[in-house]
This record gives C-alpha cells, structure tokens and sequence, in this order.
C-alpha cells in the first residue's frame, strides 16, 4: 500500500517537454528538426504553416478575380445576347422605311418582300411560327379564345385569330385560337 501511495505522490516526468505542453523536443540544435525522431521543430512548422497560409491567400484571390471576371463577362453576354437578332431587325425596319417613302401603287408589293424578310430572320434565329389551323386544340401551344360551333370534330382548331411562335423547342408566344365545340345539336 505504501508504494501505492508513493506512485501517486510523485508526478510522471516528461523530460524535455515545452511550456506549451505540444511534446516537441527541442535539443541543441534550437527549433530544427528533432535527430531522434525526424520530427519537423517547432520553428519549421511555423515556416509551413505561414507557406501554407500565403497559398492560401493567394488562391482565395486568385478565385475572388476569376468569380468577378466570371460575374463580368456573364453581364456583358446577356446585354448583348440579342445583338445580331436586333442588327437583323434593323434592316427590316429600313426597309419599312423605304415601302413608306415609295409611291403607294408598289407598297403591296414591298410589303410582302419585307414579310419574307422578317420571316426568313426569324426562323435563322430558331423562331418558327406554330401550325395550328386544322390541327386537335393543344394548351401547350394554344390559347382559345372562343369556341364556335362547326362541322368540324369538337376540340378541332378553325380559325387562328394571332399566330403563336416558337423558340428552338420553347413555345415564347401561344396561338390565339377559335375551336370547334361540334355541331349545334337542335
């Protein structure tokens, strides 16, 4: 029992211990490598860590730049997305102009070649006008506005009052429709 006593009495000895408490060894050679162990010293890891903070920074702006410049030039594209559309515009427009200053006899016929000319823009820009006329009212494509009695099958549309448009496979404007509801039953 007494030896007992005694080992609690006497505190374990850690030689070589810092004031710290991290364990490191620190010999003669001051806070370099411990020879013994092939431990990296206490000043050898402040250097790493203080490498290892400097790269960090660094990749924390480089990212910070590259997330604005991303930000920027996101910006910049949707601006001018519709640039060449619009360009190709304008020249339907000068040509409105010119139908107008023209003599009144011919404008029926630039009117249909500006027509053309805005149609052939707009399917080179993915726009394609939606078909309707004959086809089963679709809520997808089209919008009714009035449904009229015909000889025509029920839910058939018959009369397209405002064409509806399409984006490469997104419908951007729906067709304003009549449709049939059948015959009148009497």
């Amino acid at each position: 029992m007494s030896d007992m006593h005694e080992e609690q009495k006497d505190p374990p000895k850690m030689e070589n211990q810092d004031i710290n408490g991290s364990g490191s060894v620190e010999g003669p050679q001051g806070a370099g490598s411990n020879p013994n162990t092939g431990e990296p010293g206490l000043e050898q890891l402040r250097m790493q860590l203080a490498e290892a903070n400097e790269r960090y920074l660094r990749l924390a702006a480089d990212f910070e730049n590259y997330r604005k410049r991303t930000e920027r030039d996101l910006n910049t594209s949707i601006r001018y997305a519709i640039e060449k559309f619009a360009v190709d515009l304008i020249e339907v427009i000068d040509n409105f102009d010119r139908a107008l200053a023209s003599d009144p006899s011919a404008a029926r016929e630039g009117l249909e070649q500006i027509n053309k000319l805005f149609r052939t823009i707009l399917a080179s820009h993915g726009i394609t006008p939606i078909e309707s006329l004959g086809t089963k009212f679709d809520p997808s494509e089209q919008e009714a506005v009035v449904c009229i009695p015909s000889d025509k099958e029920e839910g058939t549309v018959i009369d397209e009052l405002c064409k509806g448009y399409r984006m490469h496979d997104r419908v951007i404007r729906c067709a304003k429709v009549a449709v049939s509801k059948g015959r009148e039953s009497e």
